[in-house]
C-alpha cells in the first residue's frame, strides 16, 4: 500500500508549516483560518489551506470533522482553534526549529 501524497507532504513538513484541512463553506475553518492568521504571522509560519473535497481519500479521512490544523507533522487541533495552545505549540515548533539548525551547523563546522 502506498503512502498518499498528502501524508508524503506533512511527513516533510517544515516545523513552522501549517496545514488546514478544509471545506469551502464550512463555518469553522473559517473562523480557524481567522483565529490563526495573526499567529502565522507573529512566527513568520506558512498556512496550507487543503480542501478535502478535491480528494476522495481525504474527504474519507475527514469527512465532516473538520477543520483539521497540523504543525508540521503533528495534528494541532480538529474542530475548533484554542489561540493560546497554538501559540504555544508554534512557539515550541520555532524553538525546536532553531535548535536543530544549530545542532547542523555545529555539526558542519566541527
Amino acid at each position: 500500500m502506498s503512502e498518499h501524497t498528502e501524508d508524503l507532504r506533512l511527513a516533510e513538513a517544515g516545523a513552522l508549516d501549517v496545514t488546514l484541512y478544509s471545506r469551502p463553506g464550512c463555518h469553522l475553518c473559517e473562523a480557524a483560518k481567522a483565529a490563526i492568521h495573526p499567529l502565522l504571522e507573529e512566527f513568520g509560519a506558512t498556512l496550507h489551506e487543503i480542501n478535502i473535497d478535491g480528494d476522495p481519500v481525504l474527504t474519507e479521512r475527514y469527512g465532516w470533522d473538520i477543520p483539521v490544523l497540523f504543525v508540521g507533522a503533528r495534528k494541532a487541533a480538529k474542530h475548533r482553534i484554542n489561540v493560546k495552545q497554538l501559540r504555544r505549540q508554534l512557539k515550541e515548533a520555532k524553538e525546536n526549529a532553531g535548535q536543530a539548525h544549530l545542532v547542523m551547523v555545529r555539526k558542519k563546522g566541527a
